[in-house]
Parts: C-alpha cells; structure tokens; sequence
C-alpha cells in the first residue's frame, strides 16, 4: 500500500480552479479499485491519498495524470507501507485479504 502525501505548491485560488479536474482524476482511481480514501489535509495545506498499487512504478505512473501534478498545484511525497494489523474484516478485504 501506499500514501501519497499531497503539499500544495500554489495558492488555494489555484487549487480551487484544477479541483474539479483533480476530483474527476480521483473518481477514475475509485472506480479502478486503485484508491481507499482521500481528502484534504487540516489545517488545508494539502491532502492525501491512500491507494493500493503492486510496486512504486505502478503508483508513479497515476499519480503524474493528476492535474494537480500536471500543473504545478501540489507537490507529491509517497509512503510505501505494509500494512499488518486492522481494525476489522472490512478493512483487511480492502486489501484483497
């Protein structure tokens, strides 16, 4: 599994205009299974993304089709972990257990 760890590099105005873009950009990883969860960071510097992928070349090839990449809004760190421990069968079917 992976966190990306999205650091806005401009303005909120700016983030505001790519944002629909990025929420469609967002839908597609959904629909995929390649996404779990999403949303802003607080206070709203960023945000983060937390996604299945099979190896780190996989998830750089998504995350440079985000407008926000494309264009400068928000800068990218990635967290690759191995998940061990979860809350409940739910969570561990999210991950394909």
């Amino acid at each position: 599994m992976f966190i990306a760890i999205l650091t806005y590099q401009k303005p909120l105005s700016e983030v505001e205009h790519y944002l629909p873009a990025h929420r469609e950009f967002l839908a597609e990883h959904y629909r995929s299974g390649a996404f779990i969860a999403s949303g802003p960071q607080v206070p709203r510097t960023g945000g983060v993304i937390l996604m299945k992928g099979s190896d780190r070349a996989t998830v750089d090839r998504i995350i440079v089709r985000d407008p926000f990449y494309l264009h400068g809004i928000a800068e990218y760190r990635i967290v690759e972990f191995a998940p061990s421990l979860f809350c409940d069968r739910q969570a561990e079917s999210l991950l394909g257990r």
